[in-house]
């Protein structure tokens, strides 16, 4: 599938964006961030996430608008750990904390279009050691891909020649209704614990239940229903297991406020980021024509478990050399009436 070209960065960085389809499903891929760009379901008027038609769009609401983020997805308290021993300092682009890789982590970087066809797409980057302060080379390679009817599988595959942290999240955000908040939507997530935070979203170590809390997706309910005011702040870690699975489970399902679509997130991931959106303040008109706000869509970001590289108790997310770290993350699309 030839690509087409999506622009260019402020430096003359060509970004090329790729349209794959099976089924049901179209997605438009951009090589700049690995963003899905769009997305579209047979039947259905609307996109499925939030997007912009150019890059000047991307580079004005740095939002991480359905980008992969890394080396490290989430936060890392200080932007401090250690590693056998060896102490290191990455950058603190969310003082004085470390988020989504940096300051020019994975989701801001143009990625390397490998191969590409009918139904998908594959991206390669590579992580520098020192980059951002980070320790190790590593290579990564995402592909793209979509099995019909209507799941866009997401498989990613990182290796490394020096122990460092890696912890990859796709970052779309979903409005399902196409225009409009997500305060409605029907989201379920089958998690008896999340994580507990700090003031600066850090982990407190805690797995709070999450019986008789804001935080019970476990029936399913509308995301801001019974506790104005909570939607606002969610941007949690949900435990739906304790450990990485050879093969994806089911991690979260969202559904139409006004019936008609339902997505499900299955990955074998162990956590569920939930971010409601509630940061969103747009520039600039989306590809559905509305400048995004507040709770615009809303992201559920299949990974590891925030500030993992100083918590031994949570699962490891230290990658060494020798070892292959896997991911596959599907998102199923479905007419619901």
């Amino acid at each position: 599938m030839p690509s087409r070209s999506f622009g260019a960065l402020p430096d003359g960085t060509p970004v090329e964006a790729i349209t794959i389809s099976n089924g049901d499903l179209t997605a438009t891929v951009l090589t700049y961030g690995a963003v899905i760009q769009d997305i579209r379901l047979a039947g259905v008027p609307h996109p499925l996430v939030l997007g912009y038609d150019t890059i000047e769009g991307y580079l004005r609401n740095p939002n991480y608008f359905g980008a992969v983020a890394g080396r490290f997805a989430n936060r890392i308290a200080g932007g401090r750990f250690t590693i056998d021993g060896e102490d290191f300092q990455v950058s603190p682009n969310e003082a004085p904390n470390h988020l989504h890789g940096g300051f020019k982590g994975f989701g801001t970087r143009v990625w390397k279009l490998a191969r590409a066809d009918a139904s998908s797409v594959t991206l390669a980057i590579t992580g520098a050691d020192g980059d951002e302060g980070y320790p190790g080379t590593v290579e990564v390679e995402l592909t793209y891909a979509i099995d019909a009817p209507g799941t866009l599988r997401t498989s990613i595959r990182a290796t490394t020649d020096r122990p460092t942290p890696v912890n990859l999240a796709q970052h779309s955000y979903f409005n399902l209704d196409g225009a409009g908040t997500v305060r409605d939507h029907v989201l379920t997530i089958p998690a008896e614990t999340y994580l507990a935070v700090d003031a600066g979203k850090i982990p407190t170590g805690e797995f709070r239940p999450v019986e008789g809390t804001p935080f019970d997706f476990r029936a399913g309910r509308p995301v801001g229903q019974g506790h104005d005011g909570v939607v606002d702040s969610y941007d949690h870690n949900f435990v739906v297991v304790r450990e990485k699975s050879a093969t994806p489970h089911p991690l979260a399902r969202l559904a139409s406020s006004k019936g008609g679509v339902a997505l499900d997130v299955l990955s074998t991931e162990p956590g569920v980021q939930l971010y409601g959106g509630q940061g969103i303040k747009a520039l600039d008109p989306g590809i559905n024509g509305e400048v995004y706000g507040p709770n615009s869509g809303l992201c559920l970001e299949a990974q590891l478990f925030p500030d993992g590289p100083n918590r031994p108790d949570f699962p490891n997310t230290i990658l060494r050399p020798g070892e292959t770290y896997r991911q596959e993350t599907l998102f199923s699309f479905s007419r619901t009436g």
